[in-house]
């Protein structure tokens, strides 16, 4: 007579088919979502890398005083990994330092837009009434104007320089951080919590800074990555049309506007700048887009 196993010592039923493709179903979208955000990030970490730290430890030759000798030297030359352009100035150098100053004015323009920009939005949408309607119609006359237009006619009135270009792109970001974040904080305003503090009489910018920044801050750094990309675009806009920063210096936009000239003999001095520009932007808007799924922003 056969004695029955205890059910401790039974042998354990193997795994359905549909429970293994679901298992793996969740492990592709797992790495597909940390390869969705570590590979844009690692690019970014590379260039904030190569352009600020790399001068630091590894001396470049100048990014605007070139010897015409060594002009038109072609990519992975001795000395010049990118090679150098018609005056002999290399382009790895011009490059890095071009990168620089489109992070900086990126930065610094993100920066203004956010804290003005978001000020003006969370005030307007958690105050309502007459002073919400006020500062709409502000960021609505300021964001009706094309961003490039009036960019450069700002541009134009204060001059070329790097801080100019940083206070005509900082009109554009700011109504775009006041819609955006004006639009979450009405959200945020018709929740429950929110009728629960206003009725415990707590006082209006003690919600804001413990109710309403904290729930607003993941859609604003979202925004903030997608509107480095446009600042980074307008900028080199601005340098292509020579409104932007003053030549010498360095700039993406400056090179590619110098590249053209002999882009049908030469396209590299155009591709290599381009390129560049172009994966960097793409790769802030698919961190954006990576930072938005995971903290489930709409």
């Amino acid at each position: 007579m056969a004695v029955p196993l205890p059910e401790t010592l039974a042998t354990p039923a193997p795994p359905s088919l549909p429970s293994l493709v679901s298992s793996r179903h969740l492990r592709a979208q797992r790495l597909g979502r940390t390869l969705r955000f570590w590979v844009p990030a690692g690019f970014l970490i590379l260039m904030l890398g190569m352009c600020f730290l790399w001068p630091l430890v590894y001396k470049l030759p100048s990014p605007t005083n070139g010897n015409i000798i060594y002009n038109n030297e072609a990519p992975f030359s001795p000395g010049h990994w990118l090679g150098t352009n018609q005056l002999g100035v290399d382009q790895f150098s011009q490059i890095v330092y071009g990168g620089q100053v489109a992070f900086e004015v990126s930065a610094a323009t993100t920066a203004i837009g956010m804290v003005i920009g978001c000020t003006i939005g969370v005030v307007a949408g958690y105050a309502g009434g007459w002073v919400d309607a006020v500062l709409s119609r502000v960021l609505d006359v300021l964001i009706a104007f094309p961003a490039l237009v009036l960019a450069l006619v700002i541009a134009e009135g204060l001059g070329p320089s790097e801080i100019h270009v940083i206070i005509a792109l900082s009109v554009f970001a700011i109504p775009a951080f006041g819609r955006v974040s004006r639009g979450a904080t009405i959200v945020v305003r018709g929740l429950p919590f929110m009728t629960a503090a206003r009725l415990a009489g707590t006082r209006g910018w003690r919600i804001i800074a413990r109710h309403v920044l904290p729930n607003i801050m993941p859609g604003i750094v979202t925004f903030s990555l997608l509107g480095i990309g446009i600042v980074i675009i307008l900028e080199g806009a601005l340098d292509f049309l020579g409104y932007g920063i003053p030549l010498p210096k360095a700039s993406w936009g400056s090179m590619i506007a110098q590249g053209q000239q002999i882009m049908t003999a030469q396209p590299e001095y155009v591709l290599i700048p381009s390129l560049f520009l172009l994966v960097t932007v793409v790769s802030l808007n698919m961190l954006g887009d990576a930072l938005r799924e995971r903290w489930g922003v709409r």
